[in-house]
């Protein structure tokens, strides 16, 4: 059984939603520098961000905040 999130703010929006939202908005160069990490310094792609951020929760975390930060805290998402 599906349990419901009201107060989670990230809830019904993927990682791969949540990335293009950042990249479109900040762009690469901003993300590496606000996240430094090489998948979005070193030929950035959605494809490996993904597989990068699957495998590393805490770098997801950074992801996610900076993604709440900045465009949810606008009311873009």
């Amino acid at each position: 059984m599906t349990q419901l999130q009201p107060a989670n703010p990230l809830h019904g929006i993927t990682l791969e939603q949540l990335l293009e939202a950042l990249v479109e908005r900040l762009g690469w160069d901003n993300m590496a520098k606000a996240i430094p990490i090489r998948c979005f310094s070193n030929d950035p792609s959605i494809a490996s961000s993904l597989k990068f951020l699957r495998r590393t929760p805490w770098a997801r975390i950074k992801v996610e905040t900076l993604y709440l930060e900045i465009v949810a805290a606008k009311g873009e998402h």
